[in-house]
Order: C-alpha cells, then structure tokens, then sequence
C-alpha cells in the first residue's frame, strides 16, 4: 500500500534532505506536502488525509509536542525526527510509531517507513470489523496467591489484566480480583493461551476482542463493551495476532 504523508521541519536543509531521501529511498511513501512551523502542519493535517507525519520535534513557536496535543484524536502514524536523544520518552508517551535522530540514517528512515507500512495494512484490514482471531481456543487454569491460600481461574474467564504498580487487576466478566504480583508475572504465565500485552498497563484475551479503532495509538473494545489504548510499540504484535 502507499503512504500519504508530510513532513513538518523547519530547518530548510534538513526538509531538503528528509524529502529527498523520502522520494529516492521510500517509493511506497507519497509526500503530499511539507511545512515549516506548527501552524503550517496543523493546516496540511486538516486538509489532508494521512497515513503519516514525520516529525521534526523543536519547532519555533512549540514543538512537536505541542502540535500533537492540538489533535487528540488522530488516526496518522507519527515518525519524530530530532538530533536530541532526551526525546526519545515523550515521543513514546505520544505514540510515536519510530523514532528518528539527525543526521538521518537511510536503513533507519526505510525501517520506520516499512513498519509503518505493515500497521496501516493490517489497521486497514481489522479497523471497525469484528475480528475473527486464528487463534486456538483457551483452554487451561491460572492459580492466583492470596494471603490465606490461592484461588484456581479459569483462564478463558478473564477478560484484561492491568498494572498496579507491584499489583495486577484481573477484571472477569462480572468482578475484579487485585493479586500481589506484576503485569509481567501474568504475562509470562499466559503467554501460551493468546493475551496479547497492548500497553504498560493492559494485558488483553485476545479471544475477546471485538474491535479495533484507530487512533494515537490505536485502541481495542472488549466483549464487555470495554476499550484499552493500544500504544504504538505493542500495535505491530497486537496485529499479528489476526493475520
């Protein structure tokens, strides 16, 4: 599939040198158009249907950052390009699909383009249909330690798994349970019966996923009616589960 996309930098020679290798090294990438400050790429954004905004991060008059939050409901992919290494955390916390340093490394760009190539195909695939996962039926039993024993689950009941610092919420369809043990402990323990980590904070039955909507980072509703964030670093493997 092609890429729409823009480029908003503001440095005259790094948007030379970004879009020239965008148009010689990425021939699935469409450059719709290209802006120098904020207000510029707000405007491409509002015009434009995109898959795509590749991102300088210190712009005059704001950031990156900046722009960002003037669009809480986005459905493009973001690739930040910066020369600064301390981005690199926000533009996780924005959902950043890639992340980019100056001077830009071709291997790199075509990385990023390609990952996000294969998240747009698959998100066009699965976005607002309900998912028929090639999954195996869940079949097994979690033991879960309490202070006066331990309690056995089914592990087809539940529903999502989230982080409570030290603490793991396990939410069923019609209760809660708060067991003294990570997000990761129940990662490890479920990885055979299809949960697939989403989040920081969510791990979700993939068996009771009925919908994918895209956005920042993209976002699952459950069987009960429940959506969880996707963010943009657990997307890709969310998405193989449905191949």
């Amino acid at each position: 599939m092609n890429l729409r996309a823009i480029l908003v930098e503001d440095e005259a020679n790094s948007r030379e040198i970004l879009s020239n290798y965008i148009n010689k090294y990425c021939p699935d990438v469409e450059l719709v158009g290209m802006a120098s400050s904020i207000k510029e790429g707000l405007g491409l954004i509002e015009k434009n249907e995109l898959d795509l905004v590749f991102l300088d991060v210190e712009m005059p008059f704001g950031n990156a950052f900046d722009l960002l939050d003037q669009i809480p409901d986005r459905s493009f992919e973001t690739v930040f390009v910066t020369a600064y290494d301390h981005y690199a955390k926000d533009a996780l916390n924005h959902h950043a699909a890639y992340y980019l340093t100056k001077p830009i490394n071709i291997d790199e760009l075509v990385k990023a383009v390609e990952y996000v190539k294969e998240v747009r195909t698959k998100e066009n695939h699965l976005q607002e249909k309900v998912l028929n996962t090639n999954t195996k039926s869940i079949q097994g039993k979690l033991t879960l330690p309490q202070q006066d024993g331990f309690q056995v689950l089914n592990v087809e009941e539940i529903l999502y798994c989230q982080a409570d610092d030290n603490y793991t919420e396990i939410y069923l369809e019609n209760k809660k349970i708060l067991v003294s043990k990570t997000l990761k402990y129940f990662e490890d323990a479920l990885l055979e019966f299809y949960f697939a980590r989403i989040h920081k904070s969510y791990l979700v039955n993939v068996n009771e996923i009925v919908k994918y909507r895209k956005g920042k980072g993209g976002s699952v509703v459950l069987s009960n009616g429940k959506e969880l964030l996707v963010s943009a670093s657990k997307k890709k493997d969310l998405l193989s589960y449905f191949d």
